[in-house]
């Protein structure tokens, strides 16, 4: 049984020498070419003296980017991946929680690095570092002294307070959830993946430890074509890639577009999605362009190491329908506690708890965050029992299947009724013309806002919506939009929308004002 991670990249690389590991449009690297650079990386951070500490890894989305990752590991250090596109505010408060002693940079990079305010570290070039001498002794030396609970990496997420939060995951959660991970998908030597989430989000981790550990080839997707469907899809046939775990959006983007009237995948055999609910409509276009494809809806937590329940949607569901989030990996346990910490009755909603091997180790340097959410089960008084406290909201069906409901903070209290914006959500996607929409809430005006990208007029939809929601489920004020924002790794973008609202508010206070002041002229 593997106790570190490396131990994959060793195995396959003697398996698969000369295969790609990893590629883009303009290059490749083998899984030999990947393990020799990273053991030259890993050599020049262990003879200089850095040891069980986090180095930043900040580069352009590359594969030479992966292979940094492993080299940083191979030091007996954890990696922290970031991007030349976050912006500098994040990257400061990144530094500060962080206060690293070394960063990874390539030339897109190093500029912004040696410019960043306070950080007195070193500066590590890429094709520089990749370059050093490989120290054999000193890498089995730092082999024979780790363990399978030293960190791997640190992936910060958003936080509420604005602070980004850094999640430590470590080798022995990392191994498992690649080994259910990779037989829940069928990954083998023939997959190739291609990779739609940027480097610093642990949705990334699907592909990149599916290489690691079976020989497959993950493609680095660029970003600019999820503007362009088509052009999209062509990457995917060109690269005959058969394998994608994307973000909901993403596939939405190609199938509301009319993207399959013209152009289908030929390759793709397996579609695994996740991060937000899959719209009806939507999914059924996917299934039936692809309809000898496996799709699997995928939820998990970047504090679970990533995906913690699948569920095989092998067939097209009626417009009324979600699509369960299923049952949990095998080695992962699930429980729903209601707000008494007791079970739900059957068919009742209740917080998402996770338990077991796949729990990180909290978050970086915020011992006061992590006791909040990591907590000891408290159907379990009798021995130490970690869960972590997801927010989210679910119930199972009467098939035992999980079904994802809706954010803690997504549940308002509205005209006296309590409420899940993403039931409004649901029936506004199942209306004919909508290709996604998103409701946020003003507390202050107690306003339900509705957002909607498609060719359906406001009014229209509203007309429909009284139809089948409650009064005082109807949204206050709908907003067509050409495309909702989205987040860095492909969520919607909540709070760019109740920017967004609080904006349109002000616009109409402007003009009410202008108004009365004309009036008042007369």
């Amino acid at each position: 049984m593997q106790r570190n991670i490396l131990e994959y990249l060793e195995q396959t690389a003697q398996r698969f020498p000369k295969k790609t590991a990893f590629a883009n449009e303009t290059m490749e690297i083998s899984f030999e070419e990947v393990q020799a650079v990273s053991q030259s990386i890993g050599s020049y951070l262990a003879g200089n003296g850095y040891a069980k500490e986090p180095v930043v890894v900040w580069m352009h989305r590359h594969p030479h980017m992966i292979a940094a990752f492993w080299g940083v590991v191979y030091g007996g250090c954890y990696y922290v991946p970031m991007d030349e596109e976050m912006p500098l505010f994040r990257v400061k408060l990144i530094f500060e929680n962080l206060k690293p002693r070394a960063v990874i940079c390539d030339e897109n990079t190093c500029e912004q690095a040696r410019a960043l305010e306070g950080f007195g570290g070193e500066i590590l070039l890429y094709d520089a570092v990749c370059r050093t001498p490989v120290e054999r002794s000193l890498l089995e030396e730092i082999r024979r002294g780790a363990i399978d609970t030293d960190p791997v990496y640190i992936v910060f997420t958003s936080g509420s307070t604005g602070v980004p939060k850094g999640v430590v995951g470590c080798h022995r959660a990392v191994i498992d959830y690649a080994d259910q991970l990779t037989e829940v998908l069928h990954v083998t030597e023939n997959t190739v993946f291609g990779n739609q989430t940027p480097l610093y989000f642990d949705a990334c981790l699907k592909e990149l430890f599916g290489s690691l550990k079976c020989g497959a080839t993950t493609y680095l997707v660029p970003k600019e074509l999820f503007l362009f469907p088509i052009r999209l899809v062509e990457f995917l046939n060109t690269y005959q890639i058969n394998t994608v775990c994307w973000v909901v959006s993403a596939l939405t983007m190609i199938s509301s577009t009319g993207t399959f009237d013209k152009i289908v995948p030929e390759y793709l055999h397996t579609v695994a999605f996740g991060s937000e609910v899959f719209p009806i409509r939507q999914f059924n276009l996917w299934r039936r362009t692809l309809p000898d494809a496996r799709f699997l809806n995928l939820y998990g937590p970047t504090e679970a190491t990533g995906m913690s329940c699948y569920y095989e949607a092998d067939h097209e569901f009626a417009e009324d329908e979600v699509i369960p989030i299923g049952k949990p990996f095998p080695n992962t346990g699930i429980l729903l506690l209601n707000e008494q910490n007791q079970k739900p009755d059957p068919g009742e909603p209740g917080e998402i708890c996770i338990r077991g091997t796949p729990l990180t180790l909290g978050y970086y340097d915020n011992a006061e965050k992590t006791a909040e959410v990591f907590v000891q089960n408290p159907q379990n008084p009798h021995y130490r029992d970690l869960i972590y406290r997801t927010g989210d909201i679910g119930k199972y069906n009467a098939d035992g299947d999980l079904i994802f409901l809706s954010r803690k903070d997504n549940q308002i209290k509205h005209m006296g009724h309590r409420i899940e914006l993403g039931e409004i959500e649901a029936q506004v996607n199942r209306i004919e013309g909508i290709r996604s929409a998103c409701c946020v809430y003003d507390q202050e005006k107690g306003k339900i806002i509705l957002f909607y990208v498609g060719s359906c007029e406001g009014k229209d939809l509203v007309v429909r919506l009284r139809g089948t929601l409650p009064r005082y489920m109807v949204p206050n004020q709908v907003h067509a939009l050409d495309a909702l924002p989205l987040t860095a790794n492909g969520k919607t973008d909540r709070q760019r929308l109740k920017q967004m609202a609080a904006e349109l508010a002000a616009q109409r206070r402007g003009r009410r004002q202008e108004q009365r002041t004309a009036e008042t002229k007369l």
